[in-house]
């Protein structure tokens, strides 16, 4: 049986829909997918991406987005036609709504051109679902539609992303040396420029870099001290001190392609400790050890297990989060990494029970060392999986602890 796709949202939060079109706008938008190849769709414009694709295609695609968006759509979007709601209004008219206006317009597409039943991903908003349904049209979810083709980056994707890594690695660079070189009171809290720096303000100074640079923050920056690095994923608070392990993560978005970077470094202003030196060695090696197991073909679980070996061959270990690690012990409390790419975090996980890698996956690589006593310690980079192994996207940057 001929099937219809529909993919919507808003494309310039909406991954699954910003990658199969190519184009950004803030309103919401619909994607329907027709079975037929040589299908004119007569009420709406055609594109030169239609030319451009003619013998490529398998099939008609028509993207309805808000009516001040059509002519750029037109230009440059990667689907055949544009229309607007206002095209497909269905008999009894338009909601004033936007999001529901365009689920009611694209119920009424497919129902002119023959859809008795639309496959649509996992991201479908309900109210698509809804006017599908009120149009008598069946709504099946296949819930692996568009999660290998997003897997697979294409090479204008890994550039992207290695040029939001840069990006991010610049920042980072910044940040450790401003910390590793801070001046610090009488009490050990680190002072730059004459005020104290806390994790706040460290985080603020991260956002002035990535704006000046292009990027967004999403999701705030991690700037954690030893009284929050046990927490893998605290944000961090309060004052910095010296002589402790402070964990930097910064995962910006850039605001020209929508790809992420992401990059996570420890760095202690002074005297490194011996507990903290044997953390930090243990965690390199770690992110080593994943990095020699990382090809095509290798599992997402493989990956994790040769960290957990690692970590465990220099006497530390794992253990999932929350199951009630004592005071002074110290381990692994998460996976070893995740997907990258228009979202921060996407398949495939380096866990347990990740899956089998392929070639063109982009995934962080971040093992870490956690204790309530002594505070934590985490390394990533990114890198993009190869037939025979993996590639570092970023320059690297320094893995030390010390940045002085």
């Amino acid at each position: 049986m001929d099937k219809f796709f529909l993919t919507a949202g808003i494309p310039a939060s909406s991954p699954a829909l910003y990658r199969q079109i190519r184009f950004s706008a803030g309103d919401p938008a619909a994607l329907l997918e027709f079975p037929d190849p040589d299908l004119t769709i007569r009420e709406a414009r055609p594109t030169p991406y239609r030319a451009r694709s003619g013998a490529e295609r398998v099939s008609t695609t028509l993207l309805i987005l808000r009516d001040i968006e059509n002519e750029r759509a037109a230009a440059s979007a990667s689907v055949d036609f544009v229309a607007s709601p206002a095209d497909f209004t269905p008999e009894g008219g338009l909601s004033g709504d936007r999001e529901t206006a365009t689920a009611q317009s694209a119920a009424e597409a497919c129902r002119r051109y023959g859809a008795r039943s639309v496959t649509a991903d996992r991201t479908l908003p309900l109210i698509y679902a809804e006017m599908l349904r009120r149009a008598s049209i069946d709504v099946l979810c296949d819930i692996e539609r568009g999660i290998v083709e997003r897997r697979r980056k294409a090479d204008w994707e890994v550039e992207a992303v290695r040029a939001s890594q840069r990006v991010t690695e610049s920042a980072m660079a910044s940040i450790c040396t401003l910390i590793g070189t801070a001046d610090a009171d009488d009490d050990g809290i680190l002072v730059y420029e004459g005020e104290r720096l806390t994790s706040e303000r460290v985080r603020a100074m991260i956002d002035r870099l990535l704006l000046d640079a292009g990027f967004s923050n999403p999701e705030s920056s991690i700037v954690a001290g030893r009284k929050d690095g046990g927490d893998c994923h605290a944000l961090g608070s309060g004052p910095l001190r010296r002589d402790e392990p402070i964990i930097v993560d910064i995962f910006p978005k850039s605001r020209t392609s929508l790809y992420f970077g992401d990059c996570t470094r420890s760095v202690v202003n002074g005297a490194v400790g011996p507990v903290h030196e044997r953390m930090w060695r243990a965690v390199r090696e770690a992110k080593r050890a994943a990095q020699e197991t990382i090809r095509a073909g290798v599992t997402g679980e493989e990956v994790h297990r040769a960290v957990i070996a690692s970590l465990e061959a220099s006497g530390f270990g794992y253990a999932p989060p929350g199951s009630g690690e004592a005071q002074n012990e110290i381990r692994l409390t998460h996976g070893t990494g995740h997907g990258l790419g228009l979202s921060c975090h996407e398949p495939p996980l380096l866990d347990f029970g990740g899956p089998e890698l392929l070639v063109g996956d982009i995934v962080s690589v971040e093992p870490g060392l956690y204790s309530k006593k002594y505070g934590g310690i985490r390394i990533e980079d990114i890198v993009v999986v190869t037939p025979t192994g993996c590639e570092n996207l970023g320059e690297p940057i320094s893995e030390s602890l010390a940045w002085s």
